[in-house]
């Protein structure tokens, strides 16, 4: 198969790696650094147990119509970002490509093939110009839950923190030969890759703490263990996602797990800092909208309010704004 992977960060450098030494063809498109170490050196693992792997056979361009159209595209930029590679989109994305997106929060593609009185309304939150509606054809996107934890060590290195799980899902819900074959590829490369009759659900799981454990970290500097240690945080991150379960479970969202054991699942990670405090320490601008401010925006569709979440969404607005300057 294929592969071409869209973002050489931490999950992108993971998935392409793995995929890579699996026997698929997989290039990146990287810039810089990453571009000079990835066709220099191949792109190194470091497992959750120390050990090393080393996939050679990569490769990275900086344009996509160096390898044109793909099997599969692996969407892995932060959300902000889907825009500033359109035009790589266009070149690798042909008729049979599965566009793959592996992105925090929720997906500018939610209301499509939804169906329900809420079937083609766009998230202005994560789409504000509706370029990304307009120029991604929905029926070549594949949904996707990244569950792992991983940090680019340095250009070509990633650091595994843990888990190897990445949930797949067709929009309306079917289980398709392309998506079949696609998570075979993920389980040979030693992924775990579920195909979901319902990705909106397994994207819900996920953001439910990331609405709440990311901001607040950014506010903290804590890590996940820290802030479900502490009773005062541990309490804000319960009532943010109270608010979130009802917005959510008005758009047809089951919540399959309940919201205590979503609490101590994150603090089972232990002491790893987030990926919006990761961005926040390094200078980088924030996945606010998409992890945050799209909730707030379901909360005002649905009629469902989100006091807590809009506080803490103003605070590291703030917070962001400042930084940047």
């Amino acid at each position: 198969m294929k592969i071409t992977v869209v973002g050489a960060g931490a999950i992108g450098g993971y998935l392409g790696a793995k995929l890579s030494l699996a026997g698929e063809d997989v290039s990146f498109i990287a810039r810089n650094r990453n571009l000079e170490a990835i066709n220099a050196g191949g792109f190194r693992l470091i497992g959750e147990d120390g050990s090393e792997q080393h996939a050679r056979a990569v490769r990275a361009v900086a344009d996509g119509a160096e390898v044109g159209a793909q099997d599969a595209v692996l969407l892995t930029v932060k959300a902000h970002q889907v825009v500033d590679v359109l035009p790589q989109l266009r070149a690798l994305v042909g008729p049979r490509t599965m566009l793959v997106t592996m992105i925090n929060g929720l997906p500018w593609w939610y209301f499509d093939k939804l169906g329900g009185p809420y079937q083609g309304q766009r998230l202005q939150s994560v789409d504000p110009q509706g370029l990304l509606a307009s120029s991604i054809d929905a029926g070549c996107v594949i949904g996707s839950v990244v569950y792992p934890a991983a940090e680019l060590e340095a250009p070509g290195v990633v650091r595994v923190i843990e888990g190897n799980r990445f949930t797949l899902g067709e929009l309306d819900g079917s289980r398709s030969e392309r998506i079949e074959a696609l998570s075979q590829a993920f389980i040979r490369a030693g992924f775990k890759a579920p195909v979901s009759k319902d990705i909106r659900s397994e994207i819900w799981l996920k953001l439910w703490g990331n609405l709440s454990f990311n901001p607040i970290s950014a506010l903290t500097r804590a890590t996940l263990e820290d802030i479900c240690a502490f009773e005062p945080t541990r309490q804000l991150v319960a009532q943010m996602m109270r608010e979130a379960q009802a917005v959510g479970e008005a758009l047809g969202v089951e919540f399959k797990v309940s919201l205590e054991k979503r609490i101590a699942g994150a603090a089972a990670v232990g002491a790893h800092k987030t990926s919006m405090l990761q961005d926040l320490e390094a200078g980088r601008a924030l996945e606010l909208e998409a992890l945050v401010g799209s909730v707030i925006e379901l909360g005002r569709i649905t009629g469902r309010p989100t006091p807590s979440i809009e506080a803490v969404y103003g605070l590291v607005r703030l917070l962001d704004a400042s930084t940047r300057r």
